[in-house]
Formats: structure tokens, C-alpha cells, sequence
């Protein structure tokens, strides 16, 4: 699951032009986690959300090849 922080958003909208690196789609808000559990076990007392920022490299000459190829496309349209 992408973890999405705040301190991304620059690599998020203008590094990566809304194409995520792993799959083509695009970057969306991180989703709301509940505090109960409603279905399955998940929820925050089981997953907590992390404080952790991770950094992750990207090939950007490979990442220019697939914007290229699905970036005109509208991120709820690929």
C-alpha cells in the first residue's frame, strides 16, 4: 500500500506528474483508517498508522518512459 506523507507531495505532483512509479495510477490522500473494528480487523488498533517517513528511490529515466506512455491519461481512467 503506498504510504503518501505530506513531505512527498513535491515528488508526488511535480517529480513523478501524478504517475506512480510502482503502477501507473495515480497519487491519492492517503485513506482514513478507522478507530473500530468494522470488518476483517482493519482498523487502527491493528494497524496503527505510522509516524515513519520513508524515502525511496525512483529510476527517473524509467519513470519518464512510463509517464510518457500513461500520462496524458487521466489517473481514474488508466
Amino acid at each position: 500500500m503506498l504510504e503518501l506523507r505530506p513531505t512527498c507531495a513535491t515528488c508526488a505532483d511535480g517529480v513523478f506528474g501524478n504517475v506512480c512509479p510502482n503502477c501507473g495510477g495515480g497519487f491519492t490522500a492517503r485513506p482514513i483508517r478507522p478507530s473500530k473494528d468494522w470488518k476483517n480487523g482493519n482498523f487502527l488498533g491493528k494497524y496503527p498508522a505510522s509516524t515513519t517517513v520513508k524515502h525511496r528511490r525512483a529510476d527517473l529515466a524509467a519513470h519518464a518512459e512510463l509517464a510518457a506512455a500513461v500520462g496524458a491519461t487521466p489517473p481514474e481512467k488508466r
